[in-house]
């Protein structure tokens, strides 16, 4: 029997490494120990109970105001004795998360391979995002075991000395999980949701919450917003208001009461997902939201510099306009004016995956813990 630990702490990570977690736990030779550090508390919980995920072990490190430091240094404490006394045969991390890089370096402190879900993701700016592209690449350093997402990602990992044979292309597992998720029929659980004309309004979902973008920045973003809504009559902005207190701050000042842009508070998965199968456009700061709508058929325009997924600006579904107030409006009217533009971009191929990634990871694990003969195949349809 082998031992598999999932460690993860934030909503993104339980996205992503729930249909994960629930694959591994229909083999017969995995006893799965899900274990999660509660890196944020309340929005883990939603997802959790959406996939219907109950952790063995629940580290609830949450803490008002926490930094950096507190978060890394309050993991390795707490998953010293559970490695100690769990011992299992490989730590499963996800992403760029602080969890993700102090879970890796726990386990390399019990010499325990660490196999890393969505590996391989690059903007080469230590900064950018922050801390993000310094927790991959130190977690991609420990790791035994990388699941890339795209060939992309392989191909960054291959340039880093990572062997080929270690290395496994898997699509991405929020592809899993969003296709898991949105339903022809919903009803949102936010009331406000229920009330908006999907077939008569262009509804645009924004989400911005980047430390680099804090300030003026961010002022510049919602304040193209209300450039568009009163320029395009028949638009409306939903904005889930991140519960940072600086973004909290400059959307309410500059958004509050403006006809047609909704704050409303952070949504649930569900809800989320099936808010932005409707929509027209989405406008994020969020690396995660790059893959997700395109899968859906809806274009993203990225309110950052960089991006470690350039797949999908070489793809067509995505196009990065920053955070200048006028490129932003100038690149949400070009979208809404052209249909052509908007069409090539809504029907563009997504690069991130076709629903099986989790399938192709556990082949692998299997393989790499010789259960199996067969490495599988890779995720083929990179562009």
């Amino acid at each position: 029997m082998i031992k598999i630990m999932p460690i993860f702490g934030t909503r993104p990570e339980a996205i992503k490494m729930a249909p994960l977690v629930k694959r591994l736990q229909t083999e017969r030779q995995i006893r799965t120990v899900t274990t999660v550090t509660a890196q944020h508390r309340e929005m883990l919980d939603q997802v959790l109970n959406l996939f219907q995920l109950k952790p063995v072990y629940d580290l609830d490190i949450m803490e008002p105001a926490q930094t950096l430091t507190q978060i890394t240094t309050v993991v390795l404490q707490r998953l010293e004795a559970l490695i100690t006394r769990e011992k299992p045969d490989l730590v499963l991390v996800q992403g760029d998360t602080t969890t993700a890089f102090a879970a890796s370096l726990a386990a390399f402190y019990h010499k325990i391979p660490v196999g890393h879900v969505e590996a391989g993701l690059r903007t080469d700016d230590k900064y950018a995002p922050f801390p993000e592209e310094m927790n991959r690449k130190l977690t991609g350093c420990i790791a035994d075991l990388h699941f890339a997402p795209t060939l992309t990602a392989k191909k960054a990992l291959r340039k880093e000395g990572v062997p080929e044979d270690r290395i496994m292309v898997t699509g991405n597992t929020v592809i899993d999980a969003l296709l898991q998720t949105v339903k022809p029929t919903y009803t949102f659980a936010e009331p406000s949701l229920n009330h908006l004309d999907f077939l008569r309004r262009k509804i645009i979902i924004v989400t911005t919450h980047r430390r680099e973008n804090f300030g003026k920045p961010m002022e510049n973003i919602f304040q193209a917003l209300t450039t568009i809504v009163k320029e395009f009559p028949d638009v409306e902005v939903v904005l889930p208001v991140h519960l940072n207190p600086q973004v909290r701050a400059a959307a309410h000042r500059i958004l509050g009461g403006q006809e047609r842009v909704h704050l409303i508070a952070p949504l649930a998965y569900g809800d989320f997902a099936n808010l932005m199968a409707r929509c027209y456009l989405v406008l994020t700061d969020s690396g995660g939201l790059q893959e997700e709508a395109p899968a859906l058929g809806r274009p993203v325009l990225v309110l950052r510099e960089t991006t470690e997924r350039p797949e999908a600006v070489v793809a067509g579904t995505v196009k990065m306009v920053g955070t200048d107030g006028d490129r932003i409006f100038q690149a949400v009217a070009t979208l809404l004016r052209n249909v052509e533009e908007y069409s090539r971009m809504a029907n563009a191929v997504n690069p991130y995956g076709d629903g099986k990634a989790a399938e192709r990871i556990v082949q692998a694990i299997r393989y790499f813990f010789k259960l199996t003969t067969q490495p599988g195949e890779e995720y083929g349809s990179e562009l």
